[in-house]
């Protein structure tokens, strides 16, 4: 008799603890647009949406990892400028592609880099530190391109974004890779274990023999890389580059995160929790485009599901930390 309440608590804790409830939600709002959007559950439609959410999917893993670490990072944005318009400028002038593809994503890294060192080195807040990226990124990217998109490029470059193998889109496959390969580490490698360590007890994790800035500085340069490498797919899609692209980029990448049930104090999250958050803000934006909802309602209902995101995860972690 006594063992059903506990039985019973466990089980709905490990509910509670899954992404049950957010594929729940997933399929809830997926069915409500199939039932009264014409042309929404179709395979053109459904190919669609993967490719409009890969370049918020790449960059929310990036920001999945910051987030475990009990982190911010609002520079995701202003480096898918910055980085976009600085190759593109240089591809111009002749740059390879192969160097192209390194550069975008190398700089994208090294201002992950800068972040991290700032962060961890010099124990600055997170919030601050990527604030200022932020907005040194943007100015940077408006001054380098005079305020003007850049094309004329290669069309090479842009395969990544726009080509496909075997009938499927590259930037589909690239995103499936990208959280694979997240998954694995964060299941699998002492890495990702690491980083559950620090976001849930830094101060532990240092005595138990954790580099915790070493981890930290390396997971702000990947961050760094995959808005670099988003901001590639970026160009792709556009056929350009421009100094506005990724603008609104990080808070919509912290809300996938935070809607996929990773906790904003750090150490609980799973990275397909974030997978279905990005696609959940997809369907959401697509649902909402084709049903021709005016683009201020999009913002204002995708501004509400942050809200109650965030407050069962308040809910959730309440005296956990």
């Amino acid at each position: 008799m006594n063992d059903k309440p506990a039985t019973y608590v466990n089980w709905a804790k490990r509910i509670r603890e899954s992404d049950i409830p957010i594929l729940i939600a997933l399929i809830v709002l997926i069915l409500i647009f199939a039932t009264t959007t014409e042309g929404f559950l179709t395979p053109a439609n459904i190919e669609t949406i993967f490719m409009q959410v890969s370049i918020l999917g790449i960059a929310a893993v990036g920001a999945t990892l910051v987030i475990l670490l009990a982190g911010i990072d609002l520079s995701n944005g202003s480096i898918v400028a910055l980085s976009g318009v600085l190759v593109a400028s240089w591809a111009l002038d002749g740059l390879p592609i192969w160097l192209s593809i390194i550069c975008i994503i190398s700089i994208g890294a090294l201002i992950g880099m800068f972040n991290g060192i700032a962060i961890y080195k010099f124990k600055m807040a997170s919030f601050i530190v990527t604030l200022a990226t932020m907005s040194v990124g943007s100015g940077l990217a408006l001054v380098h391109s005079n305020g003007q998109t850049i094309y004329g490029y290669d069309p090479a470059l842009n395969f990544l974004g726009s080509g496909k193998i075997a009938g499927i889109p590259v930037s589909i496959l690239i995103l499936f890779i990208v959280y694979i390969a997240a998954w694995f580490v964060l299941k699998y490698t002492a890495f990702g274990r690491n980083i559950y360590a620090i976001g849930g007890n830094a101060q532990a994790a240092r005595l138990s023999g954790v580099r915790v800035e070493l981890i930290g500085i390396a997971v702000f340069s990947i961050a760094g890389a995959l808005a670099g490498l988003a901001s590639l797919i970026q160009m792709g899609r556009l056929g350009a580059a421009t100094p506005i692209a990724g603008q609104g980029l990080e808070l919509q990448t912290i809300a996938a995160v935070v809607i996929g049930g990773t906790s904003l104090f750090g150490g609980i999250g799973r990275i397909t929790g974030t997978f279905i958050g990005v696609l959940l803000i997809g369907v959401l934006n697509n649902g909402l485009a084709i049903a021709d909802v005016s683009s201020f309602w999009e913002k204002t209902i995708q501004g509400l599901v942050i809200f109650l995101a965030v407050i069962v995860d308040a809910a959730i972690n309440r005296g956990k930390k």
